[in-house]
């Protein structure tokens, strides 16, 4: 090996970023969770895809769950980062797709410890909240939801699958097989219900979707043939 040549052997450290956690802390609290925030619920609402309150019962249960989201103190005895910050950052990416790093500069939070989040926090949620929002509708809330949809103007909607903009092979392995929702409507099984659009008649209720999530459906060839042009009719 010529002198001054690299070998492939040699290790590329990352370099360390001081990012001043307990800065990102404040300023995302006093900006949305402060009992006088700098911006209003209806901000609140639209940037993080839920009201305050909902937010807040999400972060305490998922704090029950796994203390992953605890805020705890490092080495040197500072605060590390709290489960605002971890659960704000996972939430942006899931509403709006972005990067892991794209929240670094607010919340001061890495990327390796955004997607670790993400994944923890998925899981968290699935297995908390399944068991009563993640399940198949029951005639109840079919007749809820059909009363719901029809008042709207999308008779025979049984609801909507809104804030997925990953596709689907790179979302996490858990959104793959959480809901049997998606299984049951794959293998051509709905709640039955009868109504018509445009002089045509159906029996299987739908979830409308947008471009967006039609995208993400592309890889399921099933589920689109057994309900997708069925949407496409009833948004025409």
């Amino acid at each position: 090996m010529k002198e001054g040549s690299s070998s492939q052997c040699d290790i590329v450290q990352r370099e360390y970023i001081e990012r001043d956690h307990l800065q990102g802390h404040e300023r995302l609290f006093l900006d949305y969770f402060a009992e006088s925030p700098v911006y209003p619920p209806n901000i609140f609402r639209r940037r993080f895809r839920m009201r305050h309150s909902l937010f807040l019962r999400i972060q305490s249960a998922v704090e029950d769950h796994d203390d992953y989201f605890i805020q705890k103190r490092d080495n040197a005895q500072r605060l590390d980062l709290s489960s605002l910050q971890k659960i704000t950052a996972a939430l942006r990416m899931l509403a709006y797709g972005v990067t892991a790093d794209f929240m670094d500069e607010y919340v001061r939070i890495g990327e390796s410890t955004t997607m670790e989040s993400l994944k923890k926090f998925v899981k968290a949620v699935v297995s908390i909240f399944s068991e009563e929002y993640l399940r198949s509708p029951n005639n109840e809330d079919i007749a809820r939801l059909l009363a719901d949809g029809e008042s709207r103007g999308f008779p025979g909607m049984l609801g909507s699958i809104d804030c997925m903009h990953w596709k689907w092979k790179n979302c996490p392995t858990t959104w793959k097989d959480w809901s049997s929702i998606f299984n049951e409507l794959g293998q051509g099984r709905a709640p039955i219900v009868n109504y018509s659009i445009n002089g045509n008649d159906y029996t299987m209720g739908y979830y409308l979707t947008d471009e967006t999530e039609k995208l993400i459906l592309d890889s399921n060839q099933t589920l689109l043939s057994t309900y997708g042009n069925n949407m496409v009719n009833h948004r025409a």
